[in-house]
Order: C-alpha cells, then sequence, then structure tokens
C-alpha cells in the first residue's frame, strides 16, 4: 500500500516545489529587469548623440561617380 503513495504524490511534490520556487523569485531576489531600475531615476551619464554622415558622398565615394576623375 505505502509502494503506491510515493508515485501518487510526485506530481504534488513538483508542484510545490515550482510554486515555492516562484514565490521565492518574487519576494527575496531582486528584479532583474533593467526598465524597472532605470526608472527609478535619471542615469548620471547622458545619450550620445552620433552625426549623421552624409549619404551622397559616402554614395559617390563607393562608387566612384562623380568624383570627377
Amino acid at each position: 500500500m505505502y509502494v503506491l503513495i510515493i508515485p501518487a504524490s510526485v506530481p504534488f511534490v513538483l508542484l510545490a516545489t515550482v510554486m515555492g520556487l516562484s514565490w521565492w523569485e518574487d519576494h527575496v531576489l531582486p528584479p532583474a529587469d533593467p526598465a524597472e531600475t532605470a526608472a527609478e531615476g535619471p542615469s548620471r551619464t547622458p545619450p550620445v548623440a552620433f552625426p549623421e554622415p552624409e549619404r551622397a558622398s559616402i554614395a559617390s565615394s563607393l562608387t566612384g561617380s562623380g568624383s570627377g576623375r
């Protein structure tokens, strides 16, 4: 009779383990989402603005047209 209790209780033990790990993740671990930490305050470094390259001069230098050679 006891031999049947072990296989029957395995799904419930696994469910309790997953639920316990889920609770532990929600209540004990710090949040891993960078959006949550970024929303707390402004960052200390300002965003870097890169200049736009001149597309016409790049295209002409790559194709060789318009260079007057």
